[in-house]
């Protein structure tokens, strides 16, 4: 990967980091006083020479409870985390793990195929895989110039 990609991708890092802080932010103040959190997945986009590939992560999530969609150059993962209770009379003292709806946007490179997308679920990591389309736009080709 040469230097100009590796900034464009550091670029996207950035700024999905700051979509994910919004994300909390905003989702926070939808639900103050509601008694529920929602909670924002672990996500990490690598890239391979065919694919781009999608890991979130999803302890305690069934693939009953997923929702996956592409759409252009996003793609949104959604779900939900059933509450755990303690059963009987036990009481929480600590409650740190995250349940409840969550839904998270990733932002996908422009030259993925969404269609031929695969999915996987595997001990609580969901993976998608995306395979690459040939990206012919920028490529340099020669232009016969005719002489009238």
């Amino acid at each position: 990967m040469d230097g100009s990609f590796g900034n464009f991708f550091e670029i996207a890092r950035i700024q999905s980091e700051v979509n994910r802080l919004f994300d909390v932010l905003l989702q926070n103040r939808s639900t103050e006083g509601e008694g529920t959190h929602p909670w924002l997945p672990n996500v990490d986009v690598c890239e391979t020479e065919d694919t781009v590939v999608v890991r979130c992560e999803l302890p305690g999530v069934p693939r009953e409870a997923l929702r996956l969609i592409a759409q252009g150059s996003t793609l949104l993962v959604s779900g939900e985390k059933a509450p755990v209770h303690p059963g009987g009379d036990a009481k929480f003292h600590c409650m740190e793990r995250s349940t409840g709806s969550f839904q998270r946007v990733v932002h996908l490179p422009p030259m993925v195929n969404t269609r031929g997308a695969r999915a996987q679920l595997d001990n609580g990591v969901l993976t998608v895989v995306l395979p690459k389309v040939s990206n012919r736009r920028g490529e340099e080709f020669s232009i016969p110039v005719e002489e009238v």
